[in-house]
């Protein structure tokens, strides 16, 4: 009689001779027609193997999925056993991961119906199949435009100047070089009202055969912030004063979303500004009239006013100069802020303040929220913060001089209070560099009160450590 080890080695070749095998790291798409008889298949070896199951229709189904990591098991199904365990599928999307040191079998129960497909596949690296934590990222909107990006990747590495060679940059004139590699994004949206996206199983197949609203006027790289590399792409055709739901489809096997946005009213005027390499943040409606000659109807590095860039560019570098009398390098004013950190962080309040944000005020909604926008928040039920608007006549100055009048009444989304006070944390004091306070003022020129709190008697206050979420409630401006 054969040893019983060797026994089980046996049993679990004639497993895997009897049905079909999965490969290692990659996908595979099946439908009723595609199972094997029998409805299993072979799984392969690995220290921890994650498995994934991915429904790509909205047929309703009673199909379950079972598998073991035994090598004595030759079926698993739903009587169970000590080795056997059911992956459990949620909006479509189901995982399970284990040690499979030897292998194992993952077998289909319950009966498919012909219009039912959906995709399975086993990692060693991690879930193939995935909702991302990542959220996509709304710019902002006009009637019928919206700047949105995709999560980000790829991080930019700051790498500091050392003594005694401790110059620091001047601002970018030119944008960065993008990446060699990157996700494949893909982006959709559609009308939330339909409420179709979110009724269908939450994966990536599944999204990826519906149909986006809206055309993509652009679609490109761009390092916005410090988070790293986004796709960023100007969505057109959309309808005004409309609530959108966005999902963002990654190398057709990871899901990103739902984010929610709404396009201002028909009669909003600001146009939008984005591919601005000195003021990467800046991807939003400014208040300067409809640009000329421009194909994308937007304001950039080509056909911004001179007056403006040239007088932003001209702050950057005095400030430089001015922040490089420091002994920089040699003797430091703080134990964790360098004179790096001091002008990136001012970088990024001037450009917050010399690009005043035009905002609208929206409808209340109980669904979802909008810009800017007041009434009941989808994910608590209780009532949402009111955004930092100033309302701006036609006989207002511009909170940036450099700015022509608009000639008709509009809003400005303050910029967010935490941005300067970033500013003042990061530079030396000889700089002079100081914020308003709240309880002087501060909320006439700043949204006071919606990242870091405020006092307790304090109005409007939003989510800590947020200035917009994937409500689309945006609270203030920042960069």
């Amino acid at each position: 009689m054969l040893p019983e080890t060797l026994l089980c080695l046996v049993n679990a070749a004639l497993i895997q001779a009897a049905t079909a095998s999965l490969s290692l790291n990659a996908i595979l798409s099946l439908n009723s027609q595609d199972i094997p008889s029998p409805p299993s298949f072979s799984l392969p070896a690995a220290q921890n193997l994650t498995i994934t199951v991915a429904y790509c229709s909205s047929e309703t189904v009673s199909t379950r999925f079972f598998v073991t990591n035994s090598t004595t098991v030759d079926d698993p199904g739903p009587d169970g056993g000590t080795d056997v365990y059911e992956i459990t599928v949620n909006q479509g999307l189901g995982t399970f991961s284990a040690p499979f040191l030897d292998g194992g079998v993952l077998a289909i129960d319950g009966t498919l119906s012909d219009d039912f497909s959906f995709e399975i596949a086993a990692s060693d690296s991690g879930p193939m199949h995935e909702v991302l934590a990542t959220f996509p990222l709304l710019g902002d909107t006009t009637s019928n435009q919206a700047l949105l990006f995709s999560p980000p990747f790829d991080p930019p590495i700051f790498i500091d100047p050392s003594y005694p060679n401790y110059t620091l940059p001047g601002p970018s004139l030119s944008s960065p070089l993008p990446p060699d590699s990157s996700p494949n994004f893909t982006l959709l949206i559609a009308p939330t009202s339909s409420q179709t996206l979110t009724s269908l199983p939450q994966t990536a197949c599944m999204m990826a055969s519906q149909t986006s609203s809206g055309n993509i006027a652009n679609e490109s790289l761009w390092l916005r912030d410090e988070d790293g590399w986004r796709t960023q792409w100007l969505m057109a055709g959309l309808s005004p004063q409309t609530n959108y739901t966005a999902y963002v489809i990654q190398d057709s096997q990871k899901l990103s979303g739902p984010m929610y946005f709404v396009t201002k009213s028909a009669v909003f005027a600001c146009p939008l500004a984005a591919f601005l390499p000195y003021c990467p943040g800046v991807t939003y409606a400014i208040p300067l009239p409809p640009p000329d000659n421009s194909e994308l109807s937007i304001y950039d590095s080509t056909n911004l006013p001179s007056t403006i860039s040239d007088t932003l560019t001209t702050y950057f570098t005095n400030f430089t100069t001015t922040l490089t009398t420091q002994a920089c390098g040699r003797d430091y004013y703080s134990p964790l802020q360098t004179c790096a950190d001091c002008q990136r962080a001012y970088f990024r309040w001037l450009c917050s303040v010399s690009f005043p944000r035009c905002g609208e005020q929206s409808p209340s909604t109980t669904t979802t929220m909008s810009s800017s926008s007041i009434g009941t928040t989808a994910s608590t039920g209780l009532p949402s913060p009111t955004s930092a608007l100033q309302a701006q006549t036609t006989s207002s100055v511009p909170r940036n001089p450099t700015f022509s009048p608009l000639n008709m009444t509009y809003s400005v989304l303050m910029p967010c209070i935490e941005t300067c006070q970033a500013a003042d944390r990061a530079c030396p004091n000889f700089l002079g560099f100081a914020c308003p306070l709240a309880r002087f003022n501060a909320n006439q020129s700043y949204g006071v009160g919606y990242i870091d709190g405020a006092e307790p008697n304090q109005q409007g206050l939003g989510i800590p450590g947020q200035a917009q979420d994937q409500w689309g409630n945006v609270w203030c401006n920042f960069v």
